[in-house]
C-alpha cells in the first residue's frame, strides 16, 4: 500500500478540485459520510447517544462539522466545538456550518469548563481539529482540548489523523489525541505507521472518497507499507528438481570471545530462511565453541589476536571464500579494534559479491564512512538508531533520513526500530508493519541480518531481500508473541517460527 506525505495529499486534492472539477464540498461530504459510517460500524448506532465533535477552522474541521450534522440526522445528540479562530474558517468549513445550522445544530466556541462538564456524559468523541496540516507544536486551546479528550471515557474517532501527530514523521507535536479509531482518506500517511504517532491511532481505516486515479497518479508516494501480498510475490515455490547449490551460498564473518552466539544465530536464521549452504568464519580462539553450536552451518577458523578478535591476517582467506559465495554477512559479534576496522574496510573495498553489514561491521564503517564509495558490490546496512546516528544519519525523520542516506551512499539501508524503514539507492522505500516489543532482545538483530543475507543469496535484489526479511522477521515475532508472550520470547524462537511463514 502506498504511503503519501501531507503535501502530496494536498496536491492530489487540489488536482481533483481545480483540474478535474470535482466540487470540494462533495469530497468533504463524502469524507464525513465515511467517517460517520466507520464510527457506527465500530461503536454502534449514534441514535440516543451523546456525542462531541472538536473542529478546527480548516477543512479537517469542515469534515467534523459535517459529521455533526450526520449525528443529528441519525438521532444522536451532539455539540460541535470550534478549537480555533472563527475568522479563519475556510469557505467549505463555513458551508458545512450552514448545513449544520439548517438541522438545528451550531458550532460553538471552545470553553474549557463547559466542555469538561459536557464530556463527562459523552459516548462518542470526534477529533477533527488539525488533521494532516499540523506543522507546529500544539498550543492553547488545542492542547487543552487534547487533554480533555484523552481524559474522557468516551470512544474517540480521529478524522484523517490524531490531532498532534505529525503526518510525515509520526512525531508528537507537544501532545496528541489518543484515538480508538482513525479514519483516513485515500491512503495512509507515515504518521499512521511510524512511532510514536502510530500508538495514537487505534484501529486504522483507509477509505476511498472518490478521488480519481488520475489525481492520485500526479504525486509519488514517499514509501510503501509492507504487507503479506507484497512479500508473497517475492517468494515463489521451489522447483522440484532443485539442489542445495540453487539456494545460495552464504558466507558469514563474525564472533569474538564472549560473543559466540551472535554469528551462530545469524547462520541458523539464514538456514531457516532457505539458504542451501552457509559458511561461518570465526576467530580461531572460538572455533571449537562455534563448531559445537552449529550442526548445519560449516564453521571454519580465521586468524585472530590474543583477545579473540579477527585481524587483517584473516583477509586472504576471506577474499578467497568471497569468490566461492553468493553473499557475505559481516558484523555479528565481531567486536571492535583498529585491526577489525581495517579488515572491514578492506572487505568493503574488495568484495566482488553483495555484502550485508551489521552490528560491529557498522561501527567500523562509522569511522570511515567514505569507504562505502569505494564498494564495487551492492551493500546492505542494518543499523539501529544509535548506529545510524554514528554513521551520520538523520534519526529525527525515519523515512527521510533513511532515504537520504541510502541515495547519498549508494547502499540499501535498513533503519531498524518499532517500524523499520528500508530504503534503496534509488530512493524506493518500504515501511514495515510487523513486529512487537518482545523482539527487543539481544540477538534479534543477528537473526534479521542472517535472514537478509539468506534471501539475497537466493536471488532477491538487496532491496527486496531486505524489506522482505524485515517483514518476515517481524511476523515471526508476532507469532511468537501470540504463542509465548512478549516477556518470554527469545530470538531463537523467531528462528523456529520462520518455516511456518515461508512457502
Amino acid at each position: 500500500m502506498d504511503v503519501y506525505s501531507a503535501q502530496s495529499m494536498k496536491n492530489i486534492d487540489g488536482y481533483a478540485i481545480n483540474t478535474l472539477g470535482i466540487p470540494s464540498d462533495t469530497l468533504m461530504e463524502t469524507a464525513a459520510g465515511l467517517v460517520f459510517a466507520k464510527a457506527e460500524a465500530a461503536f454502534g448506532s449514534v441514535e440516543g447517544k451523546t456525542c462531541a465533535v472538536f473542529c478546527g477552522s480548516g477543512n479537517n474541521g469542515g469534515d467534523g462539522v459535517a459529521v455533526s450534522r450526520l449525528i443529528l440526522e441519525n438521532g444522536g445528540r451532539v455539540r460541535c466545538f470550534l478549537v480555533g479562530k472563527r475568522k479563519k474558517m475556510t469557505t467549505d468549513c463555513r458551508l458545512m456550518e450552514q448545513r449544520l445550522e439548517s438541522k438545528g445544530g451550531k458550532v460553538e466556541d471552545f470553553d474549557y469548563a463547559e466542555v469538561k462538564a459536557y464530556l463527562e456524559n459523552c459516548d462518542l468523541v470526534f477529533d477533527a481539529m488539525f488533521g494532516i496540516g499540523l506543522n507546529s507544536d500544539m498550543r492553547s486551546p488545542g492542547d487543552d482540548a487534547v487533554s480533555l479528550i484523552n481524559e474522557s471515557a468516551a470512544k474517540v474517532v480521529a478524522v484523517d489523523i490524531s490531532s498532534g501527530v505529525c503526518s510525515d514523521t509520526g512525531k508528537i507535536m507537544g501532545c496528541a489525541v489518543n484515538a480508538d479509531l482513525t479514519v483516513t482518506f485515500t491512503a495512509p500517511k507515515a504518521g499512521h505507521i511510524l512511532p510514536p504517532g502510530c500508538f495514537c491511532r487505534g484501529q486504522l481505516e483507509v477509505v476511498d472518497i472518490n478521488i480519481p486515479a488520475e489525481a492520485i497518479a500526479t504525486e509519488e508516494p514517499i514509501a510503501k507499507a509492507a504487507d503479506s501480498s507484497l512479500i508473497a510475490s517475492l517468494l515463489p515455490p521451489r522447483p522440484q528438481d532443485s539442489h542445495k547449490g540453487d539456494f545460495g551460498k552464504v558466507l558469514i564473518i563474525g564472533g569474538s570471545i564472549g560473543y559466540t552466539g551472535a554469528p551462530s544465530m545469524a547462520a541458523k536464521a539464514a538456514l531457516r530462511c532457505g539458504s542451501g549452504l552457509v559458511f561461518l568464519g570465526v576467530p580461531e580462539r572460538i572455533y571449537t565453541i562455534s563448531a559445537v553450536k552449529n550442526d548445519e552451518a560449516m564453521v571454519f577458523p580465521l586468524p585472530c589476536d590474543d583477545s579473540g578478535r579477527l585481524t587483517t591476517a584473516a583477509l586472504p582467506e576471506i577474499l578467497d571464500r568471497l569468490n566461492k559465495a553468493d553473499v557475505c554477512l559481516i558484523g555479528p559479534g565481531l567486536g571492535q579494534s583498529e585491526e577489525l576496522d581495517k579488515l572491514v574496510w578492506q572487505i568493503v573495498s574488495r568484495s566482488n559479491i553483495p555484502l550485508v553489514i551489521d552490528a560491529d561491521g557498522i561501527n567500523a564503517l562509522s569511522r570511515n564512512i567514505n569507504v562505502l564509495k569505494t564498494a564495487a558490490c551492492p551493500v546492505v546496512l542494518t543499523p539501529h538508531d544509535g548506529e545510524f546516528a554514528r554513521l551520520g544519519g538523520n534519526v529525527s525523520d525515519k523515512v527521510r533520513g533513511a532515504k537520504d542516506f541510502a541515495v547519498a551512499n549508494g547502499c540499501t539501508l535498513v533503519s531498524k526500530g518499532h517500524r523499520t524503514v528500508t530504503s534503496a539507492p534509488d530512493g524506493n522505500t518500504v515501511i514495515n508493519t510487523t513486529g512487537n516489543a518482545g523482539m527487543a532482545a539481544g540477538g534479534s538483530g543477528d537473526v534479521l541480518a542472517g535472514m537478509v543475507a539468506s534471501l539475497m543469496g537466493q536471488g532477491l535484489s538487496p532491496f527486496d531481500a531486505a524489506f522482505s526479511a524485515v517483514w518476515l522477521h517481524g511476523k515471526a515475532g508476532d507469532l511468537c508473541a501470540g504463542m509465548i508472550g512478549q516477556y518470554g520470547m527469545l530470538p531463537t524462537d523467531i528462528i523456529d517460527a520462520l518455516p511456518g511463514l515461508l512457502p
